[in-house]
């Protein structure tokens, strides 16, 4: 039998495309590279432009390209992995999983729970691929214990990822996804895995959760960055030729 080979992964990761992001995905994808993960997915707020551009971009850093998304649902945020499409944001959080399936995509349900960052709750989540029960971006680990915990109980697949909108968190937690790939060609190696061979060892729940949780430190400059943008996206969302808010803060859990 193949022995299965490990795979690591950052699937949550913010570019300057995100209202709440700065790095551009060139400097992403290197540093990536850099501390030897195989695969960053860029999961910007509603926008998948750049997550397809870094997609693109990946083999030139030796990493596997995949595009993703965070989609504001009516319920709260949804990673969409896998997907070339962005799912219409504002929709029903299980209509949404339902359209992430359908453009061949997985859904995963980041930092759950957590109502100050638009985490869907417990009641709302019927059904999903996977859970992102390790989000190095909180402040204490409750939250993630809460998340492993309903995880467990209901055997969904683990996911662990930083949440990074700045380049030095990407990657201070991870995915290692233990893939064998199917080949004819003897030993299989990295090079024979493709995004089908990991989306089915998540499905299949061949994850393990790696990395550490963001200094507070460095959490709480996050933090307050973000509430600055998010507020300045609020006061302008009435005027004309300016972006507004995400479709999830304009609506109440």
């Amino acid at each position: 039998m193949t022995a299965p080979i490990p795979f690591t992964i950052d699937f949550h990761v913010h570019s300057d495309d995100s209202y709440d992001g700065h790095e551009p995905v060139e400097l992403i994808l290197e540093h990536a590279a850099d501390i030897d993960l195989d695969g960053v997915v860029i999961t910007d707020h509603d926008e998948i432009g750049e997550s397809r551009r870094a997609a693109a971009l990946a083999p030139e850093y030796g990493l596997l390209g995949i595009p993703g998304v965070e989609v504001s649902t009516r319920h709260g945020h949804l990673l969409a992995i896998g997907v070339d499409e962005r799912p219409d944001p504002g929709q029903p959080f299980m209509d949404t999983v339902a359209a992430v399936r359908e453009l061949g995509g997985i859904a995963i349900v980041p930092h759950p729970f957590q109502r100050s960052r638009h985490g869907v709750r417990k009641r709302r989540i019927r059904d999903a691929d996977a859970i992102e029960t390790y989000n190095s971006m909180l402040f204490t680990g409750y939250r993630n214990r809460r998340a492993r915990t309903f995880a467990r109980r209901r055997e969904y697949p683990e996911i662990g990822a930083s949440d990074a909108h700045y380049l030095p968190n990407v990657g201070k937690a991870y995915t290692e996804v233990r893939v064998t790939p199917e080949t004819d060609n003897g030993t299989p190696t990295k090079a024979d895995i493709d995004g089908d061979d990991l989306v089915q060892a998540i499905l299949e729940g061949r994850t393990q959760i790696r990395g550490k949780r963001t200094p507070i430190h460095k959490s709480s400059v996050q933090y307050a960055k973000g509430a600055v943008r998010k507020s300045a996206f609020v006061l302008t969302s009435h005027a004309p030729l300016v972006p507004t808010v995400p479709a999830s803060m304009e609506r109440s859990g």
